[in-house]
């Protein structure tokens, strides 16, 4: 029976916290006081984890999409408490000398596998918790991790509540289709219109709208959301971040992030970075060059600014027959849904069926079961996808449920959802989404995929519990279906007559993909660089200095008197010292799509060795050897940059 989310109140958001967090320290206390054994001691600690799960999904979940903003002021409270009792368990002396007394048995030194694993995980938790400190050290390593855990909370709780918006005429909207002006709420003077920093308004504007000035004022908005409350957030979570790695003995919070990565260590990533920057350099010049100059022809005598290069960008595109607003019309949500569970039920042997009660959060949340090919149930997510005020403002991929194997031997069947914020239907329009909003939607399914087909015994490596700098690779692999032509006529059709995406159009687009690809690379390599500047070495950066720095590599001027630090909430949620994670996931999902490529783009052969080498075991096995075993060789930068027009030349 799945949770009634429609009757979530405060009351009750404490309520299923509370009762977790029992269920959980009842757990803790049985693994502390008994013999030790596997049985006893490892999997109480196990089922714990995943009770709190359920007790996140139930509670702290709430902060990011309820409608009630006590609700969510409620979630939040939750979610730190439960973030507080995760940092707890292994700062708690009886399961460190419960566990440590099974690692001494005959029973741990023949473990093997996944068994093996979880054992090693735990005392590596341990040793992280200080638990090999003096105990005023180990009381000074909580308090931090405990005020780090407020802190990040809080930042979050800031950008989901961050509201900010330009007010425009209707000649400030010249370039944007009449339909994004339809969905636009009413500005505060007669005949203006209201563009908010939600991203179905902020992102056609930015490519879009001819008026220069305008987009100028809306990125500078969105680069310092919520700046006053959350820069000092930042700076004392940095400071916290490395007088943590000092105590545990790394030279900074990246050698102690990275301990829990496939990278391993910053000098890892430096290499990985060495190898891949001058060919995205090269790249980004040239793109910068070419924007720059259609800039001049179009009388704009000033530098290509950020806020610049995602409208000539759109330019070029429609010089080469490519009108968004005319892809979305053959993008309706419920038809890209469709056409993404035929292609991932093809490939991995799936198929889904839609729950007519939700009983969810919003009246606009859906609800699908997923199945194996054969109808065996495996899974249920839910579908989140508009934006509203307070809900959590970008896209991600939230368990609510993790699978594992219960105490009754049974197998637990997880819950998930997506979260995001796509084009809303509009008057008798449905949600028509731009080809972006598709990508991003196959992406974060990618996610709902692994989370859902993980057949791991544990919680701790079920869900997305991989190396935290692979995680993303499964999802980059998803993107690649909506490049090609082929597969995205299959579900690409026009929201009124059905008809097909026009071939010509489609192998526009995909023709396309490429566009500046060296702009967007490098975006993402200022972000994973900002984050390294950050966590990398002094422990009080000069925080404008790092932006400054790292956005060099974007070959544009930095945006003085922004700070997108305030806004950049991956920083504060997970991602420190893993943000180059992204590229770095990109770059082997890139490989591992390349078998695909090679046997057939949507083979279920190949689909069939992914689905058991790399979603199934999830991070049972190292990141690693999943790639090692899927691949049959090491993993390679080569398919990446090829595919990016990158290779040097020999």
């Amino acid at each position: 029976m799945l949770y009634d989310y429609a009757k979530v109140t405060v009351a009750s958001v404490a309520s299923e916290t509370d009762a977790a967090l029992a269920t959980a320290d009842s757990l803790l206390a049985s693994a502390a006081q008994a013999a030790p054994s596997f049985e006893s001691t490892l999997l109480p600690l196990e089922l714990a984890g995943a009770a709190v799960a359920v007790g996140y999904g139930r509670g702290a979940f709430m902060a990011q999409v309820h409608t009630d903003p006590d609700v969510r002021d409620a979630g939040q409270e939750a979610e730190e408490r439960i973030s507080k009792w995760r940092v707890g368990v292994a700062f708690r002396e009886d399961l460190y000398r419960a566990v440590r007394a099974f690692s001494e048995t005959d029973e741990a030194s023949g473990l093997d596998g996944e068994r093996r694993r979880l054992l090693d995980h735990w005392l590596r938790d341990f040793r992280r918790a200080g638990q090999e400190l003096d105990a005023e050290q180990r009381s000074e390593l909580e308090g931090l991790r405990n005020r780090l855990i407020e802190l990040e909370v809080a930042f979050q709780r800031n950008v989901n509540e961050y509201r900010d918006q330009i007010d425009v005429t209707r000649e400030e909207l010249a370039g944007l289709p009449d339909d994004y002006v339809e969905r636009l709420t009413p500005g505060a003077r007669e005949g203006t219109y209201r563009v908010s920093l939600d991203y179905p308004e902020l992102n056609p504007f930015l490519e879009q709208a001819h008026d220069r000035a305008r987009r100028e004022e809306l990125f500078r908005k969105h680069w310092s959301r919520a700046v006053a409350e959350n820069r000092p957030l930042l700076a004392e979570a940095l400071q916290l971040r490395q007088r943590i790695a000092e105590l545990l003995g790394h030279p900074t919070w990246a050698h102690y992030g990275m301990e829990l990565k496939m990278a391993s260590d910053p000098d890892r990533v430096a290499a990985f970075y060495a190898e891949l920057t001058p060919a995205i350099a090269s790249a980004t010049e040239r793109e910068v060059d070419t924007l720059a100059s259609a800039m001049k022809a179009d009388g704009q005598n000033a530098a290509l600014q950020v806020w610049d290069w995602r409208y000539y960008d759109d330019q070029a595109r429609r010089a080469l027959g490519i009108d968004q607003s005319l892809v979305s019309e053959y993008l309706p949500l419920d038809t890209v849904m469709e056409g993404m569970f035929q292609i991932t039920g093809e490939v991995l042997g799936l198929s889904y069926r839609a729950v007519e009660e939700a009983h969810a959060w919003h009246e606009s949340v859906r609800l699908y079961e997923i199945l194996n090919a054969d109808g065996t149930p495996i899974a249920h997510f839910y579908a989140d996808l508009f934006p509203r005020d307070g809900k959590f403002g970008h896209a991600a991929a939230y368990q609510l449920i993790v699978s594992h194997r219960r105490a009754d031997g049974e197998y637990e069947r997880p819950v998930s959802a997506i979260v995001a914020n796509f084009t809303p239907p509009s008057g008798d329009r449905p949600s028509l989404l731009t080809h972006r909003e598709v990508e991003t939607l196959f992406h974060e399914f990618g996610h709902i995929l692994h989370m859902s087909l993980s057949r791991a015994e544990f919680a701790r490596f079920s869900g997305a519990e991989t190396e935290w700098d692979f995680v993303e690779a499964p999802s980059q692999i998803m993107q690649h279906w909506i490049w090609d032509a082929s597969v995205l006529r299959r579900f690409a059709r026009h929201y009124r007559t059905g008809e097909p995406m026009p071939a010509a159009l489609a192998d526009q687009l995909v023709g396309a993909r490429m566009l500046n690809v060296g702009i967007k690379t490098a975006t993402q390599a200022f972000y994973g660089a900002l984050d390294l500047g950050l966590h990398a070495g002094d422990a009080s950066p000069d925080l404008d200095d790092v932006l400054r720095s790292t956005y060099a590599v974007t070959r544009m001027p930095y945006p003085e008197g922004t700070f997108m630090l305030s806004g950049f909430a991956h920083v504060m949620g997970g991602y420190d010292a893993g943000y180059y994670g992204y590229l770095w996931s990109e770059v082997i999902g890139d490989d591992m799509f390349g078998r695909f490529a090679d046997e057939g783009i949507l083979s279920p052969t190949v689909g069939a060795d992914y689905r058991r080498e790399i979603l199934e075991p999830n991070g049972s096995r190292s990141a690693d050897d999943l790639v090692r075993a899927f691949l049959g060789r090491e993993p390679s930068n080569e398919a990446f940059l090829r595919l990016r027009g990158m290779l040097p030349e020999e």
